[in-house]
C-alpha cells in the first residue's frame, strides 16, 4: 500500500498528495480497483468514463495491470474528441483509450463506445448522450487541464447547469497550447480548434470520481481547484461539491502555493 505524503479536504473533495506521479498513479489505481470490485459484487456491469491524456498514463497502466477486475462486465466511454479527426489519427482520444484500456482488457470489455470526431457534430452529440443516459454512470476517471478545464469544458464554455450532456465546443488558446506542451501536437496551429465534449453535469453524474493530476504545469489549476471560488472560471472547482470525488496529485502539482498558503492543510 502506497501512503500519501498527506491528505486534506476542500469542501466535499478529498485530496491525496503523493511524493511522485508514479506513486500517485499506482495509489489511485489501487483504490479504483477496490471500488470496481465492490460495485461488481452488487451489479451485473459497471459503466466507466475514461479521460485520454498523458496525465492518466501511470494510473491507466497500473489499473490495467490489476489481475482481479472483471473487465468483461465493464462498459466504457470517453469524455472528449476533436471534431474532424479520424479515430485512427495519432492524436485521437478514442485511439488513446483503445491502446491503453480496450486492447489491454482481458477478456475484453462488455462494451466500448468511442466518440466519432468525423461524424456530423450535432447528430453525434445526440447519439452519445443517448448512450450515456441509458443507465447511471458508475465511475469517472479524469484529470484537470492547465486552465482548470474538465474534459473540454474550458472556462469560456463551461456551464455548471448545462442541459446537454454532450456538446460541440471551441477550445480556448490555453487548452490548445496544453496539447503542444503535452507533446500531442508539434505546434499550436496544428491543434484542432473544435471538439466534442461531455459537459460538466455529465461528468458530475458519476457515482464516484477519481481525478489524477500530476506535474508542475498543473500547480495553478490545482491551487484554484482546491482554494478558489467554485465557479466556471475554474471548471474543476465544481468537484468540491461532489459527494464521492478524490483528487490525486503529486508534490509537483501540489506546489509551494498549496503547501505554504492553503488554509486547508
Amino acid at each position: 500500500m502506497i501512503t500519501p505524503v498527506f491528505q486534506t479536504h476542500a469542501d466535499q473533495l478529498k485530496v491525496s498528495i503523493y511524493a511522485t506521479r508514479e506513486e500517485m498513479g499506482k495509489a489511485a489505481a489501487a483504490e479504483a480497483v477496490r471500488s470496481l470490485q465492490q460495485r461488481l459484487r452488487i451489479q451485473d456491469r459497471v459503466r466507466v468514463i475514461f479521460a485520454a491524456a498523458p496525465s492518466q498514463n501511470e494510473f491507466l497502466q497500473a489499473l490495467m495491470e490489476a489481475a482481479d477486475v472483471e473487465w468483461g462486465r465493464v462498459e466504457a466511454f470517453h469524455m472528449d474528441e476533436y471534431i474532424g479527426l479520424s479515430r485512427t489519427a495519432e492524436q485521437s482520444f478514442a485511439r488513446f483509450v483503445e491502446e491503453r484500456v480496450i486492447q489491454a482488457a482481458e477478456p475484453g470489455l462488455n462494451a466500448w463506445h468511442p466518440l466519432d470526431g468525423k461524424a456530423e457534430p450535432a447528430a453525434e452529440c445526440r447519439r452519445y448522450e443517448g448512450l450515456l443516459r441509458e443507465r447511471p454512470i458508475d465511475f469517472v476517471f479524469m484529470g484537470i487541464g492547465e486552465n482548470g478545464h474538465i474534459a473540454f469544458n474550458d472556462p469560456p464554455v463551461a456551464d455548471f447547469s448545462d442541459q446537454a450532456w454532450v456538446k460541440p465546443v471551441e477550445l480556448d488558446e490555453a487548452c490548445r497550447q496544453q496539447q503542444v506542451n503535452d507533446g500531442c501536437f508539434p505546434s499550436f496551429d496544428e491543434v484542432p480548434t473544435y471538439a466534442l465534449t461531455l459537459t460538466v453535469p455529465a461528468l458530475m453524474s458519476g457515482t464516484e470520481l477519481f481525478c489524477m493530476v500530476p506535474g508542475p504545469t498543473k500547480k495553478q489549476a490545482v491551487y484554484n481547484t482546491v482554494n478558489g471560488k467554485i465557479s466556471e472560471a475554474c471548471p474543476a472547482s465544481i468537484l468540491r461539491t461532489h459527494p464521492r470525488c478524490t483528487l490525486y496529485v503529486d508534490l509537483a502539482a501540489w506546489g509551494e502555493m498549496n503547501e505554504h498558503e492553503s488554509p486547508l492543510k
